[in-house]
């Protein structure tokens, strides 16, 4: 008996044992991340796409939240409306400017979770050559093991941004000047 209560003591002390930070690699080879983007068509429809070429990392302690951190870069010329003539103007110099601006990019300043599950991300997005304050409103899927014997962590966000702040000017009318993204990254644990 003695020897069974000794077990269950250690056996408690290991499961509340302090997470220190680990590092992931956003799962993109996977394709268990996404960005996604829509915005309004004119006033009349949505238009959605995504950007098919990103990657980065991320570190996340349970133990101190307010440390993580998050380094995304996207390749702009990626994107993919599922219009072929769009995308081509999409990547031209009334929007994006690839050739001009090769790389967007988020790299984040600040985490602050709210006690629920989710929490706000706070960063340097980069887009058309324009640096400026952004803020996702992020949720934490989960954590843990995965069948191949490594270890993941998920993360949901969505936020807006008015494309004039970014230095794209394009007139498509007062009820198409927001992007809203939706960003969904699942990190393998390195």
């Amino acid at each position: 008996m003695r020897k069974l209560l000794l077990s269950a003591a250690l056996l408690g002390l290991v499961g509340t044992a302090p997470v220190h930070a680990a590092d992931y690699v956003i799962d993109t080879k996977g394709a268990h991340a996404y960005i996604h983007f829509k915005v309004q068509h004119l006033g009349y429809s949505w238009l959605g796409g995504r950007f098919n070429d990103f990657g980065g990392e991320f570190s996340y302690d349970e133990s101190d939240p307010s440390a993580a951190s998050i380094v995304v870069n996207i390749d702009p010329a990626s994107i993919d409306s599922n219009h072929a003539e769009r995308d081509k103007h999409l990547r031209g110099d009334d929007f994006l400017d690839v050739k001009k601006y090769p790389e967007a990019k988020f790299v984040s300043t600040a985490f602050e979770e709210n006690g629920d599950g989710t929490a706000k991300l706070t960063g340097d997005f980069t887009l058309h050559g324009v640096t400026k304050p952004l803020t996702i409103d992020v949720e934490h899927i989960g954590a843990g093991p995965d069948p191949w014997g490594g270890n993941r962590r998920g993360f949901h966000g969505t936020t807006e941004f008015k494309m004039a702040d970014y230095g794209i000017d394009y007139d498509l009318g007062p009820a198409s000047q927001t992007v809203y993204l939706e960003l969904s990254v699942e990190g393998i644990r390195q």
